[in-house]
């Protein structure tokens, strides 16, 4: 999938799950191959946590490997709800910025409050997961730095799929949708733009 996506003109970041193994030098062999800009990681395997030790040890060997490559550490204990402490997080972020990550993902993390104090602790860029009532400025005024919508664009364009089949089968009113020329406007200009240059 990266490669069909590399020629975009933006930056590509990929998320690899755990690497897809526990060994270090594997993780940062697969890496190496990736036509990418950077990476998630997530310091969980099969819904657990993994000792924070194991996840920097990874971290390390991809930055060894890949310097140029954003590697940005993710902290699966808010999001498995496994020692969902500001401590706990705190504790596995200073393994992964020693490591040689460059930024902290930490999601499910919501609450402001913690928010706060997780990127007033953490010397890199904190990245979070859309939060529903809270704004980019809200977010950002809370510390984050970055924030990814994960799967719900996609997730999303499927419901909105299956409302539209729905509707269709059964006759009744369907869902609202941008008109075709409008649409097919907005890709246009998109190519004219992109590869105008």
């Amino acid at each position: 999938m990266a490669a069909a996506l590399r020629p975009l003109d933006c930056h590509l970041s990929l998320d690899v799950e755990d690497g897809y193994t526990a060994d270090p030098d594997a993780v940062a062999d697969y890496v190496a191959l990736l036509p990418v800009d950077g990476i998630n990681i997530e310091d969980s395997t099969a819904e657990k946590l993994i000792a924070p030790q194991q996840h920097a040890a990874k971290v390390q060997a991809i930055k060894q490997r890949s310097p140029d490559v954003f590697v940005n550490a993710r902290i699966d204990t808010y999001w498995l709800g496994q020692d969902a402490t500001v401590t706990a997080t705190l504790d596995r972020a200073a393994r992964y910025v020693e490591a040689g990550a460059d930024g902290i993902f930490v999601p499910g993390a919501t609450e402001p409050d913690v928010l706060r104090e997780l990127t007033a602790a953490i010397p890199l860029p904190v990245n979070v997961l859309a939060i529903p009532g809270l704004s980019l400025t809200d977010l950002a005024a809370l510390g984050v730095r970055r924030v990814s919508m994960g799967s719900l664009p996609y997730r999303a364009a499927i419901h909105a799929a299956a409302q539209a089949a729905v509707a269709f089968r059964d006759g009744t009113e369907l869902p609202a949708a941008d008109p075709y020329p409008e649409m097919q406007d907005r890709l246009t200009r998109y190519a004219n733009q992109k590869f105008s240059g």
